[in-house]
């Protein structure tokens, strides 16, 4: 029997895990395994909620353990560290319990086809105190983890005998995550106030979005960078462009003109790379951002039986480009991979992939949303915007849901969702 194994269990790799496991675990035509170093699954897209609290992973997490058992695949908790490609041989660390007994030994896992799609994380670009002062939100314990600190914030500011205590939060990198997180902890300072913290209020928390280039949202159009710099500030986000960060201390950032913006949270959101470990493995061809350089029908360039998808992927288009880091990239990629394993199986031929930009959209929480969207017949651009736009934003992670769970039991998870809205808190207050 084929095996599959599929090197982590972001929005590209579960979905693609859960189709081979209904099409070929299911049938027993190939042992599907999926590994991951997390317990259970959030679409990256939506860390900025959790970082905020508006978000609970513990209600809207896929567990990977069950999600295997409906889904026909094996799930396999571990930190991947090692690849041997003439061997076919993936390598997982040794894993320890909180008080630092080993639960499980190094250990190897055999294959016959990998699929590598361990994502992406912040880059530092080596800037000075960043890594010792800064939270980062590439993953869900990061996010957790800002999320106790922002609480602890509040708690202060709310029990504080000054008469004007604030917040000062400064976000450094004005992409989507950035502007994002600043529109959603306006929003979460209004909603904490109804819980018995009735000190917070959205004057009270300044926040700076530092963007090193000319203007935020560098990767999208001027016309939404504009609309979306406008919105923050209406809703009274400092906007500051054009300012390079020369490091992080524990009072703050400090520009390369030596200013310091102060800071009691500082949120490091500028540029991604993949892993510096993937260097270490010295087996794959790499771009400038650590990304694995493949075929164009996404086969590695050192090894047919490597398929790579997502953020780790270096894909070039035609024109030169490189496909973005982006959900819809992962999405499109796991598809492709999934049609190319189906035809591998069949000893077809395997189609090449083609990147297709059905636009971006950048969510502002409840105050709306903004972005374009790609015409399927034009190919034209339309600029959206307001709460339309924020009703696209919530559809592209419905259409993950369907790609996860399929239709029936994603329907069922929605509604499961609107009802626990119901009756739990609007945001997470522990």
């Amino acid at each position: 029997m084929l095996k599959i194994v599929i090197v982590g269990g972001g929005a590209g790799g579960l979905e693609l895990a859960a189709k081979l496991g209904a099409n070929l675990g299911k049938n027993q035509k190939a042992d599907v395994t999926l590994i991951d170093r997390n317990r259970s699954h959030i679409w990256k897209p939506l860390l900025h909620e959790v970082a905020t609290g508006t978000l609970d992973t513990s209600i809207e997490g896929v567990v990977y353990h069950a999600h295997a058992a409906k889904h026909h695949y094996r799930f396999c908790l571990g930190t991947f560290i090692g690849l041997d490609s003439e061997n076919k041989t993936v390598t997982l660390a040794e894993s320890f319990t909180e008080d630092n007994a080993q639960l499980l030994a190094q250990r190897e896992i055999a294959y016959d086809i990998l699929v590598l799609a361990i994502g992406s994380q912040s880059n530092d670009f080596g800037t000075k105190g960043v890594k010792e002062h800064c939270h980062f939100l590439d993953s869900t314990a990061q996010a957790e983890r800002f999320h106790q600190h922002l609480l602890n914030q509040f708690l202060r500011i709310n029990q504080s005998q000054s008469a004007a205590p604030e917040l000062n939060i400064a976000i450094v990198g004005a992409g989507a995550t950035g502007v994002e997180l600043s529109a959603e902890l306006l929003n979460v300072s209004k909603l904490i106030k109804s819980y018995n913290m009735p000190n917070i209020s959205r004057e009270k928390l300044n926040i700076h979005l530092i963007e090193a280039g000319p203007r935020i949202l560098g990767a999208l159009s001027e016309r939404i960078s504009d609309a979306a710099r406008t919105e923050l500030n209406k809703l009274g986000v400092t906007v500051r462009e054009s300012t390079r960060i020369e490091q992080a201390t524990d009072q703050g950032f400090v520009t390369s003109d030596g200013e310091l913006i102060k800071a009691d949270l500082m949120v490091w959101a500028a540029g991604v790379k993949v892993p510096d470990f993937i260097k270490q493995l010295d087996i794959f061809e790499l771009n400038h951002l650590n990304q694995i350089l493949v075929k164009p029908n996404l086969q590695s360039t050192t090894s047919d039986s490597i398929y790579v998808l997502g953020d780790c992927c270096g894909f070039k288009n035609k024109d030169g480009s490189w496909v973005p880091p982006r959900a819809q990239s992962a999405h499109q990629m796991a598809d492709r991979v999934y049609q190319n394993l189906l035809l591998h199986m069949s000893g077809k031929p395997l189609k090449t992939y083609q990147y297709r930009d059905y636009g971006s959209l950048v969510s502002l929480s409840r105050f709306g949303a903004v972005g374009n969207l790609m015409g399927n017949l034009t190919k034209r651009s339309m600029f959206i915007e307001g709460h339309i736009a924020r009703i696209m934003y919530i559809s592209l992670y419905r259409m993950h849901q369907f790609a996860i769970h399929g239709k029936a039991k994603a329907l069922l998870v929605i509604a499961a969702e609107k009802i626990a809205k119901v009756v739990r808190p609007k945001m997470k207050l522990h």
